[in-house]
């Protein structure tokens, strides 16, 4: 007996009993990711350009405190997991939080979370296609290609893999977090002797010393701490993920806890840890927006090709994040489709077990911001960045509200929580909405880029209310989902 979905039995970790047969939205899907890809997957996804770029302007702007930002901004990343993996537990399935939305808020929710999930990987993707172009143009070779080819490029290659099968995608998505794992774990373990070394980076040794003198902890005091937290809180963009591939895993009850635990010292070493490093290595006001500050701290000590090292880097997190969003964007567009709020087209399933319309809809969307790159190549990652943000926290509060339906139905008696919980439920979940809330503030508070995404909100609103008007007399639930090749098996 599959021990994910028993017949009468208690499933592990505390869940109730699954029940009823596979729901038709996880239907057609090959459950052949493991978890390695799972646990590698939820350890590298959110370690993108945020961490590896974003950390140096950042640190010039608000000073060593910023650990204590990226710190607060990870504290309630974890929470918006936790929340989602006790759902995955109360229910795995490919269609994550939208299949979620649809039980505890109804259609509505559903069609509001899985749009705003699809905007948010669709112009997320077009800033890692960007991104992808500008990195490769750092070497010589490339510099003479246009951005817009590059860009045409790195779409086209990840499309290829993603649509092949859903190991391969594994498979890439596993070596793409490990190279970024291990680059970040190399420099840390480098960090770490330069401390107890005492070697001189910048003219003076490393230690407490760099940290408190160069005006403390807060030399521009604390306001520049809590302003930068808008852009800490988008770090940690794909954390979702681990709720996408557990229905493609064999066993998601085991393999789901494992995966959401390793996010809360990723968390506390990788990010936290990391920028605190930084900080103990050099002072705050010798990095800048224009490197990395993982660059500035090799380039001082005189490491070789430093530079070239962490481009390869931040270009694989760009191609991992591009991968992760044509994967995770078709399984929502297939659970949506069958219900009826998504175009028919994007429910169907390849013999490969891939979901190849709706991952066709998004490239598609990609390739339109390829145009970005050819008419607008110095503004093209600005433009798409900003309402990609704005979407992350649409995308987040609904899992959250989706855990605080689950709690009700919990507490009056129809659902049993799983013992793998989100602690101090419902408080949390009130004081992550609140803190969601409270960024959407801070990017009113910033007069340039921050209040323009801010601004587009009444925009977006309306679209996603007119196309509700477009699809709700079709909305029948899910049925059965149409897999063209009939044939295979999963």
């Amino acid at each position: 007996m599959n021990p994910d979905r028993p017949a009468t039995a208690p499933a592990p970790g505390g869940a109730p009993p699954a029940g009823p047969p596979p729901h038709p939205e996880d239907t057609g899907y090959r459950q052949t990711l493991k978890p390695r890809h799972l646990t590698m997957m939820a350890l590298g996804s959110t370690l993108g350009t945020g961490l590896f770029l974003g950390t140096g302007g950042r640190l010039a702007t608000a000073g060593p405190a910023l650990f204590l930002a990226y710190a607060l901004a990870g504290g309630f990343a974890w929470c918006v997991v936790r929340a989602l993996a006790e759902l995955i537990l109360h229910r795995p399935t490919t269609g994550s939080f939208v299949s979620y939305a649809r039980e505890f808020l109804g259609e509505k929710g559903a069609y509001t979370a899985g749009w705003l999930y699809f905007l948010n990987w669709s112009t997320g993707g077009v800033a890692d296609i960007t991104a992808a172009a500008l990195y490769s143009r750092y070497w010589s070779r490339f510099t003479t290609v246009p951005q817009w080819v590059l860009a045409l490029l790195a779409l086209a290659v990840v499309l290829a893999l993603n649509l092949f099968s859903v190991r391969v995608f594994g498979e890439l998505e596993f070596w793409f977090a490990f190279v970024k794992v291990a680059a970040l774990t190399a420099f840390m373990a480098l960090g770490l002797i330069l401390l107890a070394t005492r070697h001189p980076v910048a003219g003076e040794p490393p230690g407490l010393g760099v940290l408190t003198g160069h005006g403390g902890l807060f030399p521009h005091g604390p306001l520049p701490v809590v302003l930068v937290l808008q852009g800490v809180v988008f770090a940690y963009a794909g954390i979702e993920l681990v709720g996408v591939t557990a229905g493609e895993t064999a066993a998601p009850r085991a393999v789901v806890p494992r995966a959401a635990t390793a996010l809360t010292w990723r968390i506390a070493v990788f990010y936290a840890g990391s920028v605190l490093l930084l900080a103990l290595l050099l002072p705050w006001d010798r990095y800048g927006a224009g490197q990395s500050p993982f660059v500035t701290v090799l380039a001082r000590i005189g490491v070789p090709m430093a530079g070239d090292a962490m481009n390869l880097v931040v270009l694989t997190a760009a191609l991992s994040s591009l991968n992760s969003g044509l994967y995770s964007t078709g399984r929502i567009l297939r659970s949506m489709a069958l219900a009826g709020s998504a175009p028919r087209f994007t429910a169907r399933m390849s013999r490969h077990g891939v979901p190849y319309g709706g991952v066709l809809l998004i490239s598609a969307v990609c390739a339109a911001g390829v145009g970005l790159n050819y008419l607008v190549p110095e503004r093209a990652f600005e433009i798409v960045l900003n309402l990609s943000a704005l979407t992350a926290l649409g995308m987040w509060s609904a899992i959250v509200l989706c855990h605080l339906a689950f709690l009700r139905r919990a507490r009056a008696g129809r659902a049993v929580r799983p013992a793998f919980r989100l602690p101090l439920a419902p408080f949390t979940d009130y004081a992550t909405l609140a803190f969601l809330l409270g960024i959407a503030v801070l990017m009113w508070q910033d007069p340039g880029t921050g209040r323009a995404t801010v601004l587009a909100a009444p925009v977006l609103a309306a679209a996603l209310t007119a196309g509700w008007f477009l699809v709700r007399r079709r909305l029948t639930g899910p049925a059965t989902p149409p897999v063209r090749h009939r044939r295979d098996t999963p």
